[in-house]
């Protein structure tokens, strides 16, 4: 292997051809519904109180062809004890699994339509729903229900096509609150929620070309109008393969920008551990040749001055050696940015044998860092260890010391064939961490409580009848109006689009004003605590034919859009849903902050007395500065009443007749 990784910013789409990357996505996507999809509990209620708390076990079950899936036997050897927090309010039996599910909520089923729809998928004639099994506690019932819409889309992506998959539906999982020891604890108030599961093929090949097709994706969802915006409710998976690797995927990216360091850092850690495969086959070691031992070391270190030892051993914990025979220097190798090997070896203990508490492992490749030579000796004597091996030392209790020494040697093991098929859990410095043995087909079976659900022709042709767009064919229309590029980003996929195009194509408002406002003012009013939300598609066309008559000048539009957000009546008539007729909503706001009309001879005569009365300060000494400073006195009473261009125009006819005067004085003067 001659390619060497290069730092981050230095890598190039040459570099990850050269190693054959491949990522795709799985994009989690919480919809904006009422209800829960199989149980009528309120949707998008988060608390963190709850009434009371449930202790669960997990236990895996048989799949059709009777096989346990590879997952759930991992998580079985966890010996897990799994507490949920449940509110009343949020949570009924059924998430619990003490009743059976009611039917599909239709709104839910409406949405992820319109969505597979958008993605261009094949859509399936029935739907039939799956259970698939979550053995980590993060569903109460042990699995999770789950169905297909369509499969085998695309969207456009930069000349070429991004294949998608399929798109699911299904429902949330529990929030994690903890996860120490043999204990996880939960909150259950999203669970149950309806979410889309949109999945594309491995077609991204580096690292931001993910991140850029996330972004598509999370647009078109954004479109609708129909999915939950903020924390938690959206969350990325990310499937990396290199050439001579298997797919890894790492769960729960939180964010699109965490996307690109992921993937650079799963794409170095899977050629890394090829190499590591070569240097182990080097030295003879392959899957059939692979050899360990382990011994109670507990009385060798009992006088260790080692911190973490011997903190063990005053809790009572056994310490346990692992011998991996001609695996010295292999735990120091690097495997992702700043990360060795040994930390494949210490994640498979924390996850597995639950010793949660760091660190959990100590390693003869890191000898000095940790015992002294004098006990490292003595511990090889005990487990007949030779020069060439390496020791790892775990410790717990005697069963989770021993499960610990298991795992230990799994995963060296593991190491003999490359790259293990895993899930792995996104760390926010980038690299990612073992999470659980990836889920085979083993983890599917039928659902035998919900009977199959046809999708009807009218059914979804309602759906296209109310579809929105596509991000790309809007930023493609707006970019012709010459609008910024964050007004034409956020037009893409706002529901405010639909508005946006009313008021240019209805109203003939003029493009620049309309965007801004909807976009640029809206995130200035949004920091203010003010959202636009707060007001109907109505309210604004009123607002705009006001400024197309004029009655209201573009300086004055913030201001009222502002007033009406706050005022005390409009919020009355808001929150108690009582009707309210924009046309009046409008007028009364102008009214109230005394927008009107100005005639001519009012302004002119206005803007003559501010040029004649107006005592300047001494640093106002130029034209400019004069007309600037006018104009500010002058937009503070007319603002809203009158366009500022029109009376920069009179202003600055003022002011040129002022110059006059003062030119024929000042030559009168000269003579």
């Amino acid at each position: 292997m001659r390619f060497e990784f290069k730092p981050f910013d230095e890598m190039t789409p040459a570099d990850y051809e050269s190693i054959g990357l491949k990522a795709g996505l799985e994009i989690h996507q919480q919809l904006l519904t009422e209800k829960k999809l199989f149980c009528r509990c309120p949707a998008g209620h988060y608390s963190k109180t709850y009434d009371a708390e449930i202790l669960r076990h997990m236990r895996p079950t048989l799949s059709e062809l009777g096989e346990y899936d590879g997952t759930a036997l991992m998580e079985f050897k966890t010996k897990k004890e799994i507490i949920y927090r449940i509110h009343s309010d949020t949570v009924c039996t059924y998430e619990m699994d003490d009743t059976p599910p009611f039917m599909m909520d239709e709104a839910s089923l409406d949405i992820a339509l319109k969505v597979a729809i958008l993605l261009n998928l094949n859509l399936v004639n029935e739907l039939h729903i799956a259970r698939k099994q979550y053995l980590d506690g993060s569903i109460p019932t042990g699995f999770q229900r789950t169905t297909i819409l369509g499969v085998d889309g695309w969207i456009p992506f930069k000349g070429r096509r991004i294949r998608i998959a399929q798109l699911g539906l299904e429902e949330d999982a529990c929030r994690e609150v903890s996860d120490i020891g043999h204990q996880r604890v939960f909150l259950t108030d999203r669970l149950g929620m309806p979410l889309i599961e949109t999945v594309t093929y491995p077609d991204m090949k580096t690292p931001q070309e993910a991140a850029e097709v996330g972004e598509i994706l999370r647009r078109l969802v954004r479109a609708t109008g129909n999915v939950r915006t903020g924390h938690g409710a959206a969350r990325e998976d990310v499937n990396v393969s290199i050439d001579g690797g298997t797919r890894v995927e790492i769960k729960g990216v939180p964010s699109l920008s965490r996307i690109p360091m992921l993937i650079y850092n799963e794409a170095m850690r899977q050629w890394n551990l090829l190499r590591i495969r070569e240097l182990l086959k080097q030295r003879g070691i392959t899957p059939s040749t692979f050899a360990s031992g382990s011994e109670d070391v507990t009385r060798i270190v009992s006088k260790t001055q080692y911190a973490p030892i011997q903190q063990a051993i005053d809790r009572g914990e056994e310490i346990h050696c692992v011998r991996l025979d001609n695996f010295a220097g292999i735990l120091n190798e690097k495997t992702q940015t700043d990360t060795t090997f040994a930390k494949e070896i210490s994640d498979r203990v924390r996850v597995v044998a639950c010793l949660t508490r760091l660190p959990n492992i100590v390693h003869s490749d890191a000898a000095s860092e940790t015992l002294s030579a004098k006990f490292w000796k003595l511990i090889r004597q005990r487990v007949q260890a030779n020069p060439n091996d390496a020791l790892v030392l775990v410790w717990g209790n005697k069963e989770d010391a021993e499960c610990g020494c298991n795992e230990i040697a799994i995963r060296a093991r593991e190491a003999t064939e490359g790259i293990p098929n895993e899930t792995r859990q996104a760390l926010n410095d980038g690299t990612n961490g073992f999470e659980r043995i990836l889920p085979g087909p083993d983890r599917m079976y039928p659902d035998t409580d919900l009977p199959p659900l046809a999708l009807t022709s009218d059914r979804v042709e309602r759906a296209r009848a109310n579809l929105p767009d596509p991000p790309w064919k809007r930023e493609k229309q707006y970019r012709k109006l010459n609008l910024p590029d964050d007004v034409i980003r956020m037009l893409s996929y706002s529901p405010r689009a639909l508005l946006f195009d009313r008021l240019v194509d209805e109203l003939e408002v003029n493009p620049m004003l309309a965007g801004v406002t909807l976009y640029q003012h809206a995130k200035a009013l949004d920091r203010e605590g003010l959202s636009l939300e707060n007001l109907s598609d109505e309210e604004f066309i009123s607002l705009f034919k006001a400024h197309r008559s004029g009655r209201l000048a573009r300086e004055g539009i913030v201001e009222v859009v502002r007033h009406l957000i706050t005022r005390n009546e409009y919020d009355t008539a808001r929150n108690g849903g009582a009707p309210n007729d924009p046309d009046e909503s409008i007028r009364s706001a102008l009214d109230e902050l005394g927008i009107n009309p100005v005639p001519d001879d009012d302004l002119r005569k206005m803007v003559e007395n501010a040029v004649h009365r107006t005592d300047f300060p001494r640093t106002v000494n130029t034209r400019d500065k004069k007309h600037r400073y006018l104009m500010g006195i002058l937009m503070e009473r007319l603002r809203g009443c009158v366009e500022g261009q029109i009376v920069s125009g009179i202003l600055n006819e003022e002011l040129d007749a002022l110059d006059e005067v003062q030119e024929r004085k000042a030559r009168r003067k000269a003579k």
